[in-house]
Parts: structure tokens; sequence; C-alpha cells
């Protein structure tokens, strides 16, 4: 669960993490009021889930109240990344005297935890990697063995903090990193972690990331989720029951069991596109369930075509293809779609699709041939 840089925010205070105070507002009444009892001048932040919101517009400083209340007019609203900007968050204006990166994160490569610490802050961590990546100290952390004093003086020298500020950092990141642990996080990342002029150090940005999978130890969790800000699909499938995660491709997918959809999602890369999500619908797969899923899948405008790839055990064929009969009676889909069934009662599921032609319909035998067939269908060839 991807947070909005104030909740992030607020989760890092509650750790003592060095945050400045604001207030968050959801319309430019509530911002003029905050900026109020804040005092000049104060930053007016976009609130959406998505970096490079100060060269989109969706960061402006304001002198006074009135200019507070215009900003966030003009913010409120706004479309950042596909994101429709909700809410902002005002704080005040800060006094950069210096710029840093800091971030705890998984390696799940390594099966660790992950700490980074740059001086080249208030930028693209990306673009820092790219240009100078020894810009960036790293240290693997044994999640059994915590962040040792070894790991903090790695990333602080390693990174070239002057020295002036290497015990301030130092205890920043020892707060981080709890703030890492205690909270079930994939992500805790501050870009730009600033020297504010005689505030030391701020955390002048948040971003986290929650593990959903430890919401049973967190019932706090819930009282964080923003349904505004969630993609519309996604919100859609958690209504539905739907196992959905979306992804940036252009191929709409639906399996059953999660092998199968990561193997579809290969082989549709193979046959030289990306999947726009993975779907799974599990083990015997109602007609319900199918009419569901393509209800979500649809309704992205990412997706140009839609693959179905069914292997019937437990599932059957017959119930897929009715699922997807009704589905096509129920909803209107624009995106052609390519059906691969095999397995349990996979003949008779092909006999009722056949028996229900629809022009936007197509059948494969095998996944490779499906894949192929989704990726030309997506790219707008629908040659027979």
């Amino acid at each position: 669960m991807d947070l909005l840089e104030y909740q992030g925010k607020q989760l890092l205070k509650s750790v003592d993490v060095p945050t400045p105070e604001g207030g968050h507002a959801t319309t430019p009444d509530q911002a003029r009021e905050v900026a109020k009892r804040i005092g000049q001048p104060v930053a007016v932040k976009a609130q959406v889930q998505v970096g490079g919101r100060g060269k989109a517009g969706g960061i402006k400083l304001a002198q006074d109240h009135d200019e507070a209340f215009s900003h966030a007019e003009a913010i409120l609203g706004m479309d950042i990344k596909g994101l429709r900007v909700e809410s902002v968050w005002l704080e005040p204006a800060a006094d950069i005297v210096a710029e840093y990166y800091a971030c705890f994160t998984l390696d799940r490569s390594n099966k660790c935890y992950l700490g980074m610490v740059s001086a080249q802050g208030g930028v693209d961590i990306e673009e820092v990697a790219a240009k100078d990546p020894e810009a960036i100290a790293k240290v693997s952390i044994d999640p059994l063995l915590g962040l040792q004093d070894y790991h903090v003086r790695a990333l602080v020298f390693g990174a070239g903090i002057p020295a002036q500020y290497r015990g301030e950092l130092s205890a920043v990141l020892k707060k981080l990193y709890k703030a890492f642990v205690t909270l079930d996080a994939e992500l805790v990342e501050v870009n730009p972690l600033i020297v504010d002029g005689d505030k030391g150090m701020v955390a002048l940005d948040a971003k986290v990331t929650l593990d959903e999978n430890s919401s049973y130890r967190h019932p706090e969790f819930e009282a964080l989720r923003e349904i505004s800000t969630t993609d519309p699909q996604e919100r859609l499938a958690k209504e539905k029951g739907l196992n959905y995660i979306k992804l940036a491709g252009s191929v709409g997918v639906i399996g059953n069991g999660a092998g199968l959809v990561m193997s579809t999602l290969d082989v549709v890369a193979q046959a030289g596109d990306n999947a726009a999500n993975f779907l799974d619908v599990g083990g015997g797969a109602k007609a319900e369930l199918i009419a569901n899923s393509l209800e979500v899948i649809s309704g992205d405008p990412q997706v140009k075509s839609i693959l179905i790839n069914i292997f019937g055990g437990i599932t059957r064929g017959e119930e897929v293809a009715q699922g997807i009969v009704d589905a096509l009676k129920a909803v209107d889909i624009a995106q052609p779609i390519v059906v691969r069934l095999d397995g349990t009662n996979a003949v008779e599921g092909r006999k009722i699709l056949a028996d229900n032609p629809n022009p936007n319909l197509y059948t494969a035998e095998t996944m490779l041939e499906a894949a192929a067939r989704a990726v030309e269908l997506a790219h707008g060839s629908r040659g027979a």
C-alpha cells in the first residue's frame, strides 16, 4: 500500500523522525485556513502517490494565505501522471542548506534489507544512479541482525556526508530504520532529507510503502487507505474479491493459478508486448468470477486486448466459457479477447464459445499461440 506524503510523514513523526509541521486540505478554503495557522510563506504540495510533482506544477510556494488558496485551487483536480489530485499538504517553506537522500527497502534477490544514502538529494534517485552510481552508498542488512552502527557509518561515510552533519544523519537513519521495521514497510524513502537553516535535519518528503500482508498486525493501516487515490481497476477488483495487480503493458491477462499467470506474463513479453495486469481467478473459477474479471480488465483504458489462459484442473472449461459468454452479453467490452482453454472439460468449453460467436472473440490452442495473437490484436492487427 503506497501512502501519500502527509501520511508517510505522520508515521515517521511517530518514531521521532523530524518532519515539518503542516496541515492537510481537500478544498481551497481549507488550504487558506491551514496557511493562516502555519504562517507564511508556505509550500502547497499535491498529494498523489507518484514522483515528479514539482515538475508537473504540483508544488507551489505561497507568500500568504490568499496565495495558498489560489495555488490549492489550481492544484486540486490536476492530473499528475494519470492520478487526480484530491488533496494538498501545506507546510512552512524550507530554508534549504543541504539536500540528502535516505532509504530503507527490501532486497528480495539477496533476502535482506537494503539501506541507501546519497549526498545528491532532491533529484530522482534513478537519475543519480544512472549518472553517478558511486554517489549512492549501499549496505545490506541481515533482518535477524538489524541495523548496526557499522552499517550507519558505512552509509554516512560512503555517501561523503560532511563531518558537521554525520552525527545528526546517523541518528535520523536509526529512526528511519525503526519505522521501516516496526511498520512492516516495504519502502521508507526520504528525498530530500534536508538541512533547514537552524532547524537541523528535516524530512521534507516521505515515500512509504506498507506491506498489506501484515495488515492483521496493523489495524491502523485501514485508516491510511486513500480510496479516492486508488487506481479504479484495483478498487473495483478489491470490491469483487479478485487477486489483481495493475502493470504497465497493454495486454490484459486472466489466468487460473499464480504460476500459470506468471508464465502467461512471460510469454506475452516474449511475443513482443507486456501484460497490463496480473489477475489470478484461482481454482474452481465460476462463470460469475470470470465475468467480474473481464469487467475489471476491460475498464482499464491502457488495455488493448485481453488474453484468457485457463488450464482446467478444479477449474472447469465450460464454466469459464459460460462466464465469457455472460460477460460479453452483460458488459460492453471493446477490446478483442483471445481464449486458450485446456484441461478439464475444455472441449465442452470450446463448444460453448463456438455456439456463441462474437466478432471480438478469438480462440487459440496453445499458450504461445494465444499470446502472439493477443499482442497482434493489441497492436491493431485483426486478420483471421
